[in-house]
């Protein structure tokens, strides 16, 4: 089942042009592990998408619904993906 889902996944434009991988590359993996139930590998694949999804999930609800210190919910967890995303590449470049 996951080889079928990879044929449609979009490619990485930038490792295409240049020959190495974006920030954001194994987001799109990591998240079909998490549909698949595969926590660790998702983890592996994409460390940030843990961060990621709670982030898009209350900018979505905060759209609907006003609650306090949604502002400063937005910002932890926007800070903490843009950290967790830039440590994970450098990690992979070194590894």
């Amino acid at each position: 089942m996951m080889i079928l889902q990879e044929q449609y996944m979009l490619p990485c434009l930038n490792k295409k042009l240049f020959g190495f991988e974006c920030m954001g590359c194994g987001m799109q993996r990591s998240l079909s592990f998490l549909y698949h139930g595969e926590f660790i590998a998702a983890f592996k694949m994409y460390p940030a998408i843990y961060t990621l999804i709670p982030l898009a999930l209350i900018i979505v609800i905060s759209f609907f619904y006003k609650f306090k210190h949604v502002n400063k919910l937005i910002n932890g967890l926007a800070i903490a993906s843009v950290l967790i995303i830039i440590i994970s590449f450098i990690v992979k470049k070194i590894i």
